[in-house]
């Protein structure tokens, strides 16, 4: 199976792509456990395509890296898509790259989308602009994204998120079910809901 990884980090190094590599890794590890198969990774790096976005929009046509990019994500089995977080969206190099790809090109894909940021406070890019642009383009994505601020590496949620998603793109470009990850601390069957009233109780109690 090929696995397409679509990274916006400008810097070198960068969390964007941090987080990109162990997203795919991981979804490399479930692969194997699932169906015994190998996943053959390509990167694109949308920093390095700059020059060329910008003249295919002056010009109509893209260079050959660029042409090239684009191939790549038009014949995966599945994409991670990662972006930086800029001023409450995605970034626009991010942007401009998916506004040239053929607009049938991940039409029914599946798609792990995940972001970057130095706060947490810009979570919910994932879902106010990512799902959103993807949804737009008909691509399938997971229903776990990922988001890791500058204090969640090292953490053990983080983790969690990364091997939770990673399951269920596996489990689309696999063909079978959405594997679940179980959660952080057991194993999915021991985790209960204290309903909110119940909650409140306890505060008042106290």
């Amino acid at each position: 199976m090929k696995l397409t990884v679509v990274s916006a980090g400008l810097s070198v190094p960068s969390s964007t792509r941090l987080l990109a590599d162990r997203l795919a890794a991981a979804v490399g590890a479930q692969a194997a456990v699932d169906v015994e198969a190998a996943v053959d990774v390509e990167v694109v790096e949308v920093r390095e395509l700059a020059r060329e976005i910008a003249q295919n929009f002056t010009s109509g046509f893209p260079g050959k890296a660029l042409s090239d990019a684009f191939d790549a994500v038009a014949s995966a089995d599945g994409l991670i898509v990662v972006t930086p977080v800029f001023s409450a969206s995605y970034s626009g190099l991010f942007k401009s790259f998916f506004d040239l790809l053929d607009k049938d090109a991940i039409s029914g894909k599946p798609v792990l989308l995940a972001a970057t940021g130095g706060s947490a406070r810009h979570s919910l890019v994932l879902e106010h602009a990512l799902r959103p642009l993807f949804g737009y383009l008909r691509a399938m994505t997971v229903p776990t994204a990922v988001y890791a601020a500058s204090e969640d590496w090292g953490a053990a949620g983080l983790d969690g998120r990364i091997q939770r998603a990673a399951g269920e793109l596996a489990g689309l470009m696999t063909g079978g079910a959405v594997h679940h990850a179980p959660r952080s601390g057991g194993t999915g069957d021991d985790f209960q809901v204290v309903p909110f009233e119940e909650q409140l109780a306890a505060l008042q109690a106290e």
